[in-house]
């Protein structure tokens, strides 16, 4: 008996090893196989950005920033070098003040730039920079513009890091904003969140 039981226990212990390992294998490629492409993520994310568009709601833009956005990295990559100082504990409103900036702002423009529809038109290899998507913008006066997205993973799906229009980045034109309204008022950071939740 005594040398029958290591035996049986070694067995059950491999197989309960090699079940769980079998499973994890088994959760793993089912993630990979659902992940979702990045010209699909986008066009989720362009589908409610156009809906925003229609309604000009800054609600409407803010509330797709937050679900689509990689807003702690725009935001902290906005602050250039001041983002060290900005505390840990105000970084919830700063971010917050932001994405509804940003939503206003777009909301505003969107009647100058009523969009149609916006059309996907590739992707990029995904690298450990993350992957690109081209889109086609088309406006109601039946003018259009392609946009270039960059997008970084997260989990399963991304998340948008920056937009290329007309050849231009947009994260730097933020982050010139944001430094010099901050230089401005004395090099505080708590400047600009109070003026960005007003």
């Amino acid at each position: 008996m005594e040398r029958v039981m290591p035996t049986i226990y070694g067995t059950w212990r491999q197989r309960l090893i090699s079940a769980v390992l079998a499973g994890v294998a088994c959760m793993l490629t089912t993630t990979a196989s659902h992940a979702e492409t990045a010209a699909a993520f986008m066009q989720r994310a362009s589908s409610d950005l156009l809906a925003a568009n229609h309604t000009m709601s800054a609600v409407g833009f803010s509330a797709a920033i937050r679900r689509y956005g990689d807003v702690p990295a725009i935001g902290l990559g906005a602050l250039g070098n001041y983002a060290p100082s900005l505390p840990k504990n105000d970084r919830p409103l700063y971010y917050n003040g932001m994405v509804n900036f940003i939503g206003r702002y777009a909301a505003k423009e969107s009647s100058k730039y009523q969009v149609v529809k916006a059309a996907i038109l590739g992707q990029s290899e995904e690298d450990a920079r993350g992957a690109s998507v081209e889109t086609r913008i088309y406006l109601k006066d039946g003018t259009n513009y392609d946009v270039r997205w960059l997008l970084v993973r997260s989990g399963a799906s991304f998340k948008i890091r920056d937009a290329q229009v007309l050849g231009f980045w947009m994260t730097p034109f933020l982050a010139t904003l944001f430094q010099n309204y901050i230089a401005d008022n004395g090099g505080s950071s708590k400047a600009l969140i109070m003026a960005l939740n007003r």
